[in-house]
């Protein structure tokens, strides 16, 4: 008999597979009412509310998993739980279709201006031409972000008889066309739509992705969704672009500041805004709390779960063997994404080294989330990296080899999209730590960590020294340079470490250089 604490309000429905289960009860109070039981608990279900804390998980000494029935997990300690051997699970596709029919909701009452014209009724007016709008049919709709929300949303324009088109850097062309939608790039994407709806993840990349540059280059009168994340759109710059009359009209459902209390664009009649509203339906409420209860179930019973965000607790004897390892998988995964920004179709691994004499697979799972924690809106980690990777048609290979190349013990990527194709290789020495070794069949020798840039240059006087004077007049501090190349005037690489990462405007200045022909930021955090 297993005892599951249900600590925030859930209805009967949701709580279905486990109501069924013979072997297993119900305790559905608050963790103050359940004090007493606390050290009887096997898995606790919470949505929001209750905060799954270390001290709560120390009370709780036959806790086995956490579910949360949602999507965040921001109100669960996520390192305390997998150090005790916890599993968490979520949700994170239960609200798809709420989350998709909103932001259609909220496009058709944006270009028909229906938040508006009710307004003036409700105030006694009957002003019809005050309110003239635009057909959806005939428009074509720009879709940032074309992950399972992007995909419904796509499925329902066309209905309607748009044309869409998407960008994606991680899209496959099979992918597109069997959405059958346009893959552009974002420059070629926001002139040419009429209505544009964001659907990223919020990181680094993304934050501010719509701004005050790209925000020009927009068709006149164009119009603007947020129901993803607030910051994917910069907030100042679509103010002054809905000023200015060169964005018809903006429909929000997320800010950066939530609630967004006396928000400037909350007072341009061309803005309407619901508060972050995306999953907030009867259905998709009922969707996450019956998926994590079958989830704790699977789990209970003996099975695998299929939407874990943690590592499951490994044997002492297997850990201490994969732990000088498992960072560096990560952060060559970190690294090999952040340089090959387009769809992926193959992921293949290599092993070397008498140290490496274990099951590996552990370690290929956990550079898969590396590689897709930036690319995707969803927790990626060894439980579900390969998961992710089969739902995207990517083939991943795992190898063993005897060439070591001198070094001790020797891991490599190579990770091939539809256009090219990238390597890295990488080393762990003792006492002496990660050191990443070959990037691009170049020979270097740094240590990955923190902010990076990399960058392609040609092998000629000058390059690097023009680089260091740009950044020192900018007020970059350079904590290590590495460079590798191949042959003497040739191709050739540097890459920089700073102490705060790089700024755009820097960054261009950069790649005005002369001689230097590619440059990305990359970040390990």
């Amino acid at each position: 008999m297993y005892r599951i604490l249900v600590a925030d309000a859930i209805k009967p429905e949701g709580l279905g597979p486990l109501l069924e289960a013979t072997h297993i009860e119900l305790i559905q109070k608050t963790v103050g009412e359940a004090e007493k039981q606390l050290d009887q608990i096997d898995a606790i279900l919470v949505r929001s509310a209750t905060k799954v804390t270390e001290e709560l998980m120390e009370r709780m000494p036959q806790l086995k998993i956490i579910a949360r029935a949602g999507v965040g997990v921001d109100n669960i300690d996520i390192p305390a739980a997998t150090k005790r051997g916890i599993v968490v699970v979520n949700a994170p596709d239960g609200n798809t279709i709420s989350t998709c029919e909103h932001t259609f909701a909220m496009m058709s009452s944006l270009v028909r201006h229906i938040p508006q014209a009710f307004t003036s009724l409700k105030a006694g007016e009957w002003k019809r031409s005050s309110f003239t709008g635009i057909e959806l049919r005939g428009k074509t709709l720009g879709i940032v972000g074309f992950g399972r929300i992007g995909g419904e949303l796509a499925k329902r324009a066309k209905a309607f008889g748009m044309e869409v088109v998407v960008f994606d850097p991680f899209l496959t062309t099979d992918r597109a066309k069997k959405m059958a939608v346009t893959a552009l790039p974002l420059a070629e994407l926001l002139p040419k739509a009429d209505i544009i709806t964001v659907h990223t993840p919020l990181t680094n990349e993304t934050r501010g992705l719509i701004n005050k540059e790209n925000l020009k280059t927009c068709k006149k009168g164009v119009y603007f969704l947020n129901c993803a994340r607030g910051g994917i759109i910069d907030e100042d710059d679509l103010y002054e672009a809905i000023i200015e009359g060169q964005v018809a009209g903006a429909a929000l459902d997320v800010f950066v500041e939530e609630p967004p209390h006396g928000h400037k664009l909350l007072e341009l009649d061309q803005v309407i805004a619901t508060p972050h509203l995306g999953a907030s339906t009867k259905e998709a409420q009922l969707n996450v709390a019956v998926q994590v209860a079958q989830e704790v179930l699977t789990y209970l019973n003996g099975n695998p779960v299929s939407n874990s965000i943690n590592l499951p607790a490994i044997s002492k004897e297997v850990f201490d063997k994969v732990q000088p390892f498992y960072q560096l998988v990560q952060h060559i995964g970190m690294i090999a994404s952040q340089l090959i920004k387009e769809g992926i179709q193959e992921i293949s691994v290599t092993y070397a080294g008498e140290s490496l004499d274990f099951d590996t697979s552990i370690l290929t799972k956990s550079l898969l989330s590396g590689f897709f924690k930036t690319r995707i809106d969803l927790p990626v980690n060894e439980v579900n990296a390969l998961l992710v990777a089969k739902e995207r048609g990517i083939t991943i290979g795992e190898k063993i080899a005897a060439d070591t190349l001198g070094y001790a013990n020797l891991i490599s990527l190579k990770v091939k999209s539809e256009k090219r194709e990238l390597t890295i290789s990488g080393t762990y020495i003792e006492n002496y730590g990660s050191r990443i070794v070959s990037l691009n069949g170049f020979k270097i020798d740094f240590e990955p960590e923190g902010n990076m840039l990399y960058i392609q240059h040609t092998d000629k006087p000058g390059v690097i020294g023009n680089v260091g004077k740009v950044l020192g007049d900018q007020g970059v501090n350079i904590a290590t340079m590495q460079v590798g190349r191949k042959q003497a005037g040739g191709d050739a690489i540097m890459v920089l470490t700073f102490d705060k990462s790089l700024d755009p405007e820097t960054k261009k200045m950069v790649e005005k250089i002369a001689g230097i022909t590619l440059v990305e930021n990359m970040s390990l955090f």
